[in-house]
């Protein structure tokens, strides 16, 4: 329950911050925001999918001396990493979207954690 939180809140609190900037000082920087906010979105759901395939994997071998770790997990780990280095590049390139803004948007991930984070806290337990 607290993953999905975490995966709606990026997207709200990027988009929303993209938004309300966009509006009121600059569009690029807003868009910038918006675009960061769901890379950081997409970056956690492949984060999410990826650890899946590791505890399966690994409870899958349980009482083996040396699990084996399929090699497409390594890769998909690495490669969410370079795609969105990528897609930041380019962004920045031909749309000539602030880089700042897009970083600063793949901050809404760790925004969005903490509020996920507080609510749990704060939340009565039943």
């Amino acid at each position: 329950m607290t993953e999905r939180r975490i995966s709606w809140l990026t997207l709200l609190i990027g988009l929303a911050a993209g938004l309300l900037v966009a509006l009121l000082r600059d569009r690029l920087w807003g868009a910038g925001l918006g675009i960061g906010a769901a890379l950081a979105w997409l970056n956690f759901r492949w984060l999410r999918r990826g650890l899946d395939t590791l505890v399966l994997a690994s409870t899958a071998q349980t009482g083996k001396e040396k699990p084996v770790v399929p090699f497409l997990s390594y890769f998909g780990m690495l490669f969410r990493y370079g795609l969105i280095a990528l897609a930041v590049y380019v962004i920045f390139e031909y749309l000539r979207v602030p880089l700042v803004s897009m970083i600063v948007g793949l901050c809404a991930l760790g925004a969005a954690t903490v509020v996920a984070s507080v609510y749990e806290i704060l939340r009565p337990v039943s």
